[in-house]
């Protein structure tokens, strides 16, 4: 199934349970943040099932994130890779720097 689809029936499910217009985003938020505690978790224990699983729950919870707010997955996606696309910068110790931060 492609992503457009997948993203489409997280948007179907949501609605129908009323997770997009009966939660707010604050509501809605802490769930994301259980969802990235659960992948961080499954890192260090190298459970890779867990960490499939948690990226996939964490975008369901960023599809339902953006239709609270009238926005597409695709929308904020876009967004992003606008900012990034021509960023560059090295890695750091393990951690990415920006060349203007540099």
């Amino acid at each position: 199934m492609s992503l457009d689809a997948l993203v489409f029936k997280v948007e179907q499910w949501a609605y129908d349970r009323n997770l997009i217009e009966g939660l707010t985003p604050t509501q809605q938020f802490p769930k994301l943040i259980e969802e990235v505690g659960e992948l961080a978790g499954s890192i260090p224990r190298n459970n890779l099932a867990v960490f499939k699983d948690s990226i996939g729950d964490i975008i369901v919870g960023l599809v339902i994130l953006a239709a609270q707010k009238g926005f597409s997955l695709e929308d904020c996606l876009a967004e992003a890779y606008d900012e990034i696309k021509d960023r560059k910068g090295i890695v750091v110790d393990g951690i990415f720097v920006k060349e203007a931060d540099l």
